[in-house]
This record gives structure tokens, sequence and C-alpha cells, in this order.
């Protein structure tokens, strides 16, 4: 991992926390085996309330993903596309846990494609979670899947491969 991209997004979680009114420690480190190649921002929940931690992942993690958003969005921002990187902004397990609940939909769908050999259609999904949910599933030879619909109705589809 890039230190300099790591020591960028890691001042700039921080300052956008401190101009937030949160007073919180980030700490950038590698990402997990189980997630795609990104600097992970961690928010150092230790010091945060309850109550903190519930606003800043909001519901479904909207918070989260929107910091996320704005965290890769602003750090990429005039940067050469070779230099660019994407950023994981973290906070209290939120994505491991997310990502293990994304994986029992992925193959729940998985299985209903193949017993019933229709469209699975996933619904209420973020562009990042169809994102996951594409990558845990094109290790199965014999389903693809797809994007339907524009957002914010936008749907990922699971399908059985035709023969």
């Amino acid at each position: 991992m890039d230190t300099a991209r790591q020591q960028r997004g890691q001042q700039w979680l921080q300052e956008f926390l401190n101009l937030s009114g949160i007073s919180a420690p980030v700490q950038a480190v590698e990402s997990p085996a189980f997630w795609e190649d990104s600097c992970w921002l961690v928010i150092d929940e230790t010091v945060l309330s309850p109550e903190q931690i519930h606003q800043l992942i909001g519901p479904d993690g909207h918070v989260l993903d929107s910091i996320q958003y704005l965290a890769n969005a602003t750090l990429n921002l005039g940067v050469p596309p070779e230099q660019q990187g994407a950023f994981t902004v973290d906070l209290a397990g939120y994505r491991e846990r997310r990502y293990a609940e994304l994986k029992a939909i992925a193959e729940k769908a998985a299985t209903e494609a193949r017993s019933t050999a229709q469209e699975v259609e996933l619904k209420s999904l973020s562009a990042a979670e169809r994102r996951q949910i594409h990558t845990i599933l094109k290790e199965h030879a014999d389903l693809e899947t797809y994007s339907r619909g524009q957002e914010p109705d936008r749907r990922l589809v699971v399908r059985l491969l035709e023969a």
C-alpha cells in the first residue's frame, strides 16, 4: 500500500471528523483479505459514544457510505489515474459485518436462481454493495450477474447462464 496515499486519506478523514465536531483518531490500514484492494481508514470507536457511532454509521450504513464516497471523490480529485486508489471508511467493524450479510444474500440468490432457473432480483443495495455481490458471485461459473434499472431503483440480477 502506498504510504503517501494512506497518510493523505488518514489526514483527510481526521480533518473531516474534526470539522464535524467529532474527535476520534483515524488509522490507515491494509484492506482485509475478504475485501477488494483498498486503503482502509478506520475510525477509532473507543473514544466515541454509542450515539456517535450510530450517527456516523447511519441507517443501513448510509452515512458511512456517504463519508466513504466523499473521501474517494475528494482524495482522487486531480490525481492522475495511475495514482488514484480506493478508500474504504470503517467504524466498529461495520464493513466486515455487512460483508458477511452480503455474502449470505449472494449465496441465497445463487441457490434460488439454481433451484428455480429464474432470475433473482436483489433490491435496496448501494452501488458499492452491488459491486461486492458481483465480485462474490464471480466465482460461480454457472451464474451471471448484472444490474438493471436506474438509480435510485437500480437492482442486481442473478441468473443461470444459458447452456
